[in-house]
């Protein structure tokens, strides 16, 4: 009688090594098809906003349209400038506070005069800039005339991600109305996609299009991971690369707009950097060419104050590794204010760990003003350099002067090719040193104008006519 029970064993075996094409076949009942990301989706759509950008353009207008005798013959109306175009973009937002915070990407409402946001539920509302920062290509908006409680998505920790999470993509691609695409972290810490000053991008092969840019990337809690900001493609549509700023990053904006700053404040390193080169790391005796290289360092900074000496490599902020430049700036730029960090460098080959503050680097008064005398600065948007503006615009190796924040379309320092970034250092062989020096400079006329700038830490000497 023992052997029945050794015989049904023997027998479920055989059944369980047997081949496939032996296998019983047969439909899957309804409840197994019932995997899906619909409770994810509910959660996050209603928080998910398309955000519509429209700013009017002068167009530039045919020198005969100034001769009295030719708008008569033609019938073309006077008055000044061409005809005026509206552009119009498209984008994609996320509410991330009850209030009515939205933030979404710079470059779709960069420019615009009106700015309208569409919720899932239809509804539109007006919107505000609170704070625009092209550093990060972040901009957060405020739904204007509302008082209610609106849905909005809490933020995980992107530090936490792992490559092979899978996410969810939500945005409004080709304005075709709210769509959802998945798919999984395919990297983490893109360093050279070249679209913002922080290059720390988390990529996704979840279908992200032209339209989709600040836009939600979700884990499948519902909780926000990233904002979608680029797409790599050679026909302008998805080919399974998309690149979204870390949630972490986004953070870092939304509370400086929340506590009404007009601009985010980072902490300040007091120090230049530059990239590890595989001959950098052999002269330094380094396993490999990995960190953030000290080129030097400012006096009296939190770098200089901390110890760190030019000629030290940077490798870790609070434990967390530092393959480059672009990594040490996302994690020294994405620290709470007030604190201290632990830094770990290399000096001569050895093991270093320094204590360093978190604070902002000093400002001076900004004195911002737009030249609108006749010069060759006519248009040029200018402000005295600081540490704190320098850092803000990246210029290297010069904390003070006068640099030019903007340059209007169309204006004579446009067409004369002066770019943001440009610091004014000396005119007709005299010293800018402040704003109110290049403004009373360009209101004294002249036949001719010997300018020298730097850009770029190269010096430029250029002659112009009057």
């Amino acid at each position: 009688m023992r052997l029945k029970p050794l015989l049904i064993a023997l027998l479920a075996a055989a059944a369980l090594t047997a081949p496939a094409f032996a296998q019983d076949r047969r439909v899957p009942n309804a409840g197994e098809l019932r995997l899906s990301y619909a409770p994810v989706v509910q959660r996050v759509a209603p928080a998910v906003v398309n955000v519509y950008a429209a700013k009017t353009v002068q167009q530039t207008r045919n020198p005969l349209f100034d001769d009295p005798i030719f708008r008569r013959f033609f019938g073309v109306p006077g008055g000044p400038g061409g005809p005026a175009q509206v552009q119009r973009s498209l984008g994609s937002g996320v509410i991330a506070d009850a209030s009515g915070l939205v933030v979404t990407n710079v470059h779709v409402i960069e420019g615009a005069d009106d700015i309208k946001v569409s919720l899932a539920d239809k509804r539109e509302f007006e919107a505000t800039v609170v704070l625009k920062d092209p550093r990060t290509d972040l901009a957060v908006l405020r739904l204007k005339d509302t008082k209610e409680k609106f849905p909005f998505l809490d933020f995980a920790n992107s530090d936490a991600l792992e490559v092979g999470d899978i996410v969810l993509a939500v945005g409004n691609p080709f304005g075709v109305g709210q769509t959802v695409t998945h798919g999984i972290v395919s990297a983490l810490a893109r360093t050279q996609v070249g679209i913002s000053d922080y290059q720390f991008f988390i990529q996704t092969d979840a279908a992200i299009n032209p339209g989709n840019s600040g836009g939600a990337l979700v884990d499948l809690t519902g909780k926000l991971v990233g904002l979608n900001t680029a797409i790599f493609s050679r026909s302008g549509g998805s080919q399974g690369v998309g690149f979204a700023i870390p949630a972490n990053m986004v953070q870092v904006v939304l509370a400086s707009a929340k506590s009404g700053g007009s601009a985010v404040k980072r902490p300040w390193l007091g120090a230049k950097l530059q990239a590890v080169t595989p001959e950098i790391a052999d002269s330094m005796s380094l396993k490999r060419p990995a960190g953030a290289l000290i080129a030097s360092v400012t006096d009296n900074g939190p770098a200089a104050a901390a110890g760190l000496k030019a000629g030290d490599v940077i490798v870790s902020v609070d434990g967390q590794v530092v393959d480059d430049t672009n990594a040490f700036d996302y994690r020294f730029a994405t620290k709470p204010l007030g604190g201290t960090a632990k830094l770990g460098a290399l000096r001569g080959g050895r093991d270093l760990t320094v204590s360093i503050a978190l604070q902002t680097a000093p400002e001076t008064p900004r004195d911002e003003l737009t030249i609108r005398s006749r010069s060759p600065f006519s248009g040029a948007k200018i402000a005295n350099l600081s540490p704190a503006l320098a850092d803000e615009l990246q210029v290297q190796n010069i904390d003070s002067g006068v640099v030019i924040l903007d340059v209007d379309n169309g204006s004579y320092a446009s067409n004369l090719g002066f770019q943001r970034g440009d610091v004014i250092e000396q005119v007709n062989g005299e010293r800018v040193a402040k704003t109110r020096d290049l403004e009373r400079i360009s209101k004294t006329p002249g036949a001719s104008w010997r300018i020298e700038i730097i850009r770029g830490g190269q010096k430029i000497s250029a002659v112009f006519n009057g």
